[in-house]
């Protein structure tokens, strides 16, 4: 019986040393895996729906009223799911992959500028059948949806800026716009020393990601490099798009902007405070551009807090 306990544990470490080592050696193997039980522990799974030109990939779980939750610029859906967890018991959430990036994909032929992103997302609604909305988004994701509530104001329900949108002129200058400003293009890594220098731009705090998920998002960035230069340079055409626009929002709107934001100056923060009616503007500090990323519990709360107030649950 000794023989057989000390053979199964021998067994056992022998299985766990051979895991480790594919683990940091095969790392791929891991990413599907590593994926799907996050999205499960967020009650999320993936689903694919045709809207215009694209097949959007979008994680959706819950019920009641929708919330759409949208991505930044070199971003993907699954940034969403930590702080998905804490709103699908309430809500019906939708986090899509936005076409041009992640599993939707980039067709050469088509133009990804906020105005046909604002018409996707149009499209990708009425694909799905939701007509009214709860709008929430980082960065890019941000600005869609405040342009989609500007164009088609029936069917935002309210606008949440979950980190800082792009598009608004700041009183002080970033980290990030000094970049710019020398010729630089610091969201886009074609080495994994910029991607490195790239991280640390967006986060204050890195959260913790999977070795697998890491490498995956790092081969990801390499590998988009010379595409997304050509997205970069559509969007800088327009930097500060939103400035005038976004006095013309009308809907509720909470805005989580980062304390420590290196990407867009905390400064915005007033300037949305003055050209925005009504607004709920919280300032996080301690974290950087990505917050459902950095502090998804905290931010998805308070996010949560600001939709209840909305129909008076609390």
């Amino acid at each position: 019986m000794k023989r057989i306990a000390l053979a199964l544990c021998v067994f056992l470490l022998l299985l766990l040393t051979a895991t480790v080592l594919m683990y940091y050696s095969l790392p791929g193997l891991f990413v599907q895996p590593l994926l799907s039980l996050n999205r499960a522990l967020s009650g999320l799974s993936e689903k694919t729906v045709s809207a215009g030109a694209h097949e959007v990939h979008y994680l959706v779980g819950g019920t009641g009223e929708p919330v759409v939750l949208l991505h930044g610029i070199f971003a993907e859906k699954d940034h969403w799911v930590d702080f998905a967890r804490g709103l699908t018991r309430r809500y019906q959430v939708i986090a899509p992959d936005l076409p041009g990036f992640g599993e939707s994909g980039r067709l050469r032929d088509q133009s990804y500028d906020y105005a046909s992103q604002t018409e996707r997302l149009k499209a990708l609604l009425d694909a799905l059948g939701i007509q009214r909305a709860h709008l929430a988004g980082n960065s890019m994701g941000g600005t869609i949806a405040a342009l989609f509530a500007i164009r088609y104001p029936e069917r935002a329900a309210s606008i949440a800026f979950i980190g800082a949108p792009h598009g608004i002129k700041t009183p002080r200058p970033s980290a990030m716009d000094g970049l710019i400003d020398t010729g630089k293009t610091p969201l886009i890594a074609h080495t994994a020393a910029e991607f490195d220098q790239m991280m640390s731009l967006l986060f204050t705090q890195r959260p913790f990601l999977p070795y697998p998920i890491l490498q995956a998002t790092q081969a990801d960035a390499l590998r988009n490099a010379p595409s997304n230069v050509r997205l970069w340079n559509a969007q800088l055409k327009d930097r500060y798009l939103l400035d005038a626009p976004i006095g013309a929002l009308q809907q509720p709107s909470l805005t989580l902007w980062g304390g420590d934001e290196r990407v867009f100056d905390v400064s915005g923060a007033e300037v949305l405070r003055t050209r925005l009616k009504n607004p709920r503007i919280e300032v996080v500090q301690g974290v950087g551009h990505l917050p459902m990323m950095e502090a998804p519990k905290r931010t998805a709360q308070l996010y949560a807090n600001f939709l209840a107030d909305l129909s008076g649950q609390r």
